[in-house]
């Protein structure tokens, strides 16, 4: 989605990310008994690590997919490394048995391109925005399409102007 039209800041803190991720693993705790986890890197690859830990999850693969090239817009989707056979054959195949994790799905259209890797997977998000909710299984937290969410591995330590522009000063 393009910047302007991204109105909303979501800022999310270490702390608050982490409790949002145990939370996914929580809610994942009885759906089913996992033999891997794929994460969609790079933003599923911190809650893969802590759902891996909460949920007992050896084995992590990772698919490499780029879509938001310049931090705003989601651009060309490119599979930059595919999901190991192994991971994908585990069970009856086609991802039985398997959890995918990202931090958020915004659009669907990376997850699309991962469901159509692991079709009996089970997909797994953190935060979600309406488009993109009816392509996963499980998350945590909805948030508007037109919030823009500020990661803690994106943010630095600066002053976040207030919502209100009048109420700044």
């Amino acid at each position: 989605m393009e910047s302007s039209q991204q109105n909303k800041a979501f800022p999310v803190s270490w702390d608050m990310f982490h409790r949002d991720a145990r939370a996914l693993a929580w809610r994942l705790s009885g759906q089913g008994e996992w033999k891997a986890i794929v994460c969609i890197t790079r933003g599923g690859l911190v809650p893969a690590a802590i759902v891996a830990r909460e949920l007992g999850i050896r084995t992590i693969e990772t698919v490499c997919i780029a879509s938001y090239h310049d931090y705003e817009n989601q651009g060309e989707l490119k599979v930059i490394k595919p999901i190991d056979p192994k991971v994908v054959d585990l069970e009856e195949g086609q991802g039985s048995g398997v959890l995918v994790i990202d931090d958020l799905v915004d659009t669907g259209k990376t997850a699309k391109v991962v469901r159509e890797m692991l079709p009996k997977a089970h997909f797994a998000t953190v935060y979600a925005k309406p488009i993109g909710c009816p392509m996963v299984d499980t998350f945590v937290t909805e948030v508007s399409q037109d919030t823009w969410i500020y990661f803690p591995w994106d943010m630095g330590w600066q002053f976040q102007p207030p919502l209100a522009k009048d109420s700044a000063g």
